[in-house]
């Protein structure tokens, strides 16, 4: 206590080398430690740790999920030599600290290269298998799953777990989508003429069925018709027979009076006969008798 500035450079020399030899680790990292130059260990766990001041250093990785997405779509080829254009992610994490840093020396670029790589080679193996329905939509979710077990598989060697791979959008590249879409629409217009004619074919089918239908109907009312018209005339005939049997000049009469009312219809009728046509004979004499 006699050398108070000596005790206050003791304190502030001992509080640096305590600083020094203090770090933290907290759950979304994981921290190596150095010492000169070499690992010596690797803190997982989140908490307080103790270094040797200026021969031990510390570096820190992430352990969280991290994403890689693709800064420009990839074109690969289908099995029918079409060109797509492939945007897509890849999710990823360190799970072996110790693998990845004398894998990448610790390069998070280097890792993700790396990863690229991989995900892109699996993608032009997995494409040129496959049509371009199948790698739009048919078999999007397996080509996914199996690009994401073969960059897994690969990564595991450099400490790093590939958790997931997505396709966001496949297109085509715009030097074929011009003639995509033309063949598209031609085959459209096909279809739509194939329709029309298919239709038209019924059209017809329908009105002559109907044209059919209508000869059949107006040849049976006919002879229904016919049918009941013959009827009549033969119940007619049996009552004129009656009625002649009965009384045959009550008939002749009859007859007569309705063939008067037939040949005078009009004003404007001219009948030319001789005066003593048995025509006239009732209008002579209504018992039909005389001259």
């Amino acid at each position: 206590m006699r050398n108070p500035t000596a005790f206050l450079i003791a304190l502030v020399v001992g509080l640096l080398l305590l600083s020094l030899s203090l770090f933290t680790v907290d759950q979304r990292q994981a921290a190596v430690v150095f010492q000169l130059g070499e690992v010596v260990s690797i803190k997982r766990e989140p908490g307080l740790y103790l270094k040797i001041p200026l021969i031990q250093n510390i570096r820190y990785f992430e352990t969280r999920i991290l994403t890689l997405d693709a800064a420009d779509p990839e074109r690969f080829i289908t099995s029918e030599k079409k060109n797509v254009l492939v945007d897509y992610f890849i999710k990823w994490r360190i799970f072996d600290v110790e693998k990845y840093y004398v894998s990448f020396n610790g390069d998070e670029k280097r890792a993700e290269n790396r990863l690229a790589q991989t995900v892109n080679d699996g993608m032009r193996a997995e494409f040129g298998k496959r049509p371009v329905h199948d790698v739009v939509s048919g078999e999007r979710d397996d080509i996914m799953e199996v690009l994401r077990a073969k960059a897994d598989q690969d990564a595991r060697r450099y400490g790093v777990q590939v958790m997931d791979v997505r396709i966001k959008r496949v297109d085509l590249p715009s030097e074929v989508s011009e003639s995509v879409y033309r063949r598209m629409e031609a085959e459209r217009k096909r279809v739509a003429n194939e329709l029309r004619s298919t239709g038209g074919a019924e059209a017809e089918k329908i009105r002559a069925d109907a044209e059919r239908q209508r000869e059949v109907i107006i040849a049976e009312a006919y002879r229904d018709a016919q049918g009941v018209k013959g009827e009549g005339d033969a119940k007619a005939s049996a009552l004129y027979a009656a009625a002649y049997g009965k009384n045959p000049e009550f008939y002749a009469f009859y007859r007569s009076m309705e063939s008067y009312k037939g040949s005078f219809k009009n004003k404007s009728d001219v009948m030319v006969l001789q005066p003593n046509s048995e025509f006239f004979r009732y209008m002579k004499s209504p018992r039909g008798g005389g001259k």
